[in-house]
């Protein structure tokens, strides 16, 4: 019976490599054409993977990464060291609430401002509005920090300027750390929310537009359209794109912040998040293991916070979530 049993577990073996090379055979172009795909992913996000044990070692160039002294969870012992006065509450702290604001505020401006586009009657007003949302998208975040600074500067910016012709006294901003979140917010929200809206634009021109028509001769007005019809139906792209967000939601905006605030250590307790701690461990400091040890704690977390909320919308409702 052994014997019997053993023969079986060969033979289906040899069925399923035979099938295999079977498909492989088959389907060979499109096979072909992944293989580019397959190869990048390997190159850059698997082998790279390697460089995990930088967060284990006191690196140092002279012994290269598995020659340096193996200290284990010491770089890490840095961030946990101190309750919730350790660097890694603050940092996780304004990593998570800045895109979690970002994520929900910048998906419903992008579906708002999809939906004012649709109602526009105009076609020359439509382009030109769609135009003009647009354009922040492709403006550099080095240029976006210059802006910041000739409005908020002190002595010469725009906004002190007006303040002093008014005879108001002038706001020291970048020496006041609680007014930078709403700042932030707001030159994300300016950059963005024009190319978001563009999915939310495709998505209302692919619904039926023959509910519409049934429902204005039902003597709906253009809000109840709105929320009777058009927001019910664009949910799951919002629970869509608000997944694919969450996805990335331990990991900042760095350019951003890095443009905006740079190295001004009186804003940090407001502005500073991971992805900025990292850069300076890495340039300042020169510690890559502390550095990578940041950024190992910020890729387990935001796998976790992705697993978590995609079981909750699963359970909710299983058409919406990812997997």
């Amino acid at each position: 019976m052994p014997v019997e049993t053993a023969n079986t577990v060969k033979i289906s073996k040899t069925n399923a490599v035979l099938s295999f090379f079977l498909e492989l055979a088959k389907n060979r172009v499109l096979y072909l054409m992944v293989l580019p795909a397959i190869a990048f992913f390997v190159i850059f996000a698997y082998i790279p993977l390697t460089g995990i044990y930088y967060a284990f070692t006191n690196y140092n160039y002279a012994d290269g990464l598995f020659g340096s002294p193996f200290v284990g969870f010491r770089n890490f012992k840095y961030f946990f060291n101190g309750g919730f006065q350790s660097p890694v509450w603050l940092l996780t702290k304004n990593t998570v609430l800045y895109n979690l604001v970002f994520i929900f505020l910048g998906n419903a401006l992008q579906c708002l401002m999809a939906i004012l586009l649709t109602e526009i009657s105009g076609k020359l007003f439509k382009r030109v509005s769609q135009s003009v949302l647009l354009l922040p998208y492709f403006v550099s975040y080095v240029i976006v920090g210059t802006i910041a600074y000739n409005i908020f500067n002190v002595e010469f910016g725009s906004l002190n300027t007006l303040m002093k012709s008014l005879g108001l006294d002038v706001v020291n901003v970048y020496a006041t750390p609680h007014i930078w979140p709403g700042i932030l917010v707001m030159f994300n929200m300016w950059k963005g929310v024009g190319y978001g809206s563009v999915i939310y634009l495709a998505a209302i021109s692919g619904l039926d537009r023959e509910m519409y028509e049934a429902a204005k001769i039902d003597g709906c007005n253009v809000f109840k359209e709105i929320r009777y019809i058009t927001l019910p139906l664009l949910k799951p792209t919002f629970i869509m794109l608000v997944l694919f967000s969450l996805g990335g939601i331990m990991r900042g905006q760095f350019e951003l912040f890095y443009q905006l605030v740079g190295r001004n250590g009186q804003l940090f307790p407001f502005t500073d998040i991971i992805d900025t701690y990292i850069y300076r461990s890495l340039t300042i400091n020169f510690n890559i293991g502390l550095s990578t040890a940041a950024g190992l704690y910020q890729s387990v977390l935001g796998l976790g916070i992705v697993l978590a909320v995609n079981n909750i919308i699963r359970r909710i409702n299983k058409e919406n979530a990812l997997f």
